[in-house]
């Protein structure tokens, strides 16, 4: 399947230059979109090593101190044979090297090529910092490695923040149905589950959730999901 990134149109002009220490680990089994990721950030300024194999990116995480993980990423597909990408950081959460209980903690960035919203669920549950859809535009990705490194200097015991003004005036806007629905909406529920879990129609399902995704101001559903986990206008 081959995969291409849309580069931001000003980037050069309005972003500025990447860390050359920042190292970016690039976990995904498809050969021609790893060369392509790998061009793309080289020429961005990081340092990236790439696998298609899980176990070998998994041995290689191992080796990585203290600081070089303060100055690392992983970029990892949802989607891989043998190991998902949910296994992976399974894995790296168990071995301390990401997740609540690392200090530092290598943050993930997920990559898929498949709008699967449960996925994105339980890929934010296990402390990912964004999920991103292939094919994504360099912006998309600049954003997501920018929280990524700035997570390194964010307190591992901080509280939960509050959620955004502009995200919770967007929320407030919803109705008390609306509000119901986005909630189920973010679980990964289709429309059909959705009515009749609430005893409502279908078509009253798909009307809700299309005033939820105006009101959010969401490009797609895991926009929408993303900025629910994150309570943060993306």
């Amino acid at each position: 399947m081959s995969m291409t990134f849309a580069p931001a149109a000003s980037s050069a002009e309005s972003s500025e230059p990447a860390d050359p220490v920042r190292t970016l680990y690039l976990l995904d089994d498809n050969d021609q979109f790893r060369a392509t990721a790998k061009w793309w950030l080289s020429g961005a300024g990081y340092q990236v090593e790439d696998f298609c194999d899980a176990r070998q990116a998994i041995e290689a995480l191992k080796q990585l101190d203290g600081a070089a993980i303060a100055r690392a990423c992983l970029l990892l597909d949802v989607r891989m044979p043998v190991m998902s990408g949910l296994q992976v950081h399974d894995e790296l959460i168990a071995l301390g090297i990401t997740g609540a209980g690392a200090t530092p903690a290598l943050p993930v960035v997920y990559m898929t090529g498949h709008g699967d919203v449960p996925l994105a669920v339980k890929a934010m549950e296990k402390g990912a910092i964004t999920f991103l859809e292939k094919p994504f535009e360099g912006a998309a990705l600049e954003e997501a490695l920018k929280r990524a490194f700035q997570s390194h200097r964010a307190p591992s015991d901080n509280p939960a923040a509050p959620p955004c003004a502009e995200y919770a005036s967007r929320l407030s806007s919803l109705s008390p149905r609306e509000a119901q629905i986005m909630q189920e909406v973010v679980k990964g529920k289709i429309s059909k589950v959705i009515a009749r879990e609430l005893d409502i129609s279908t078509k009253t399902v798909e009307m809700h959730r299309s005033r939820v995704m105006l009101k959010m101001k969401a490009k797609s559903v895991v926009h929408l999901t993303h900025m629910a986990l994150a309570q943060r206008v993306l």
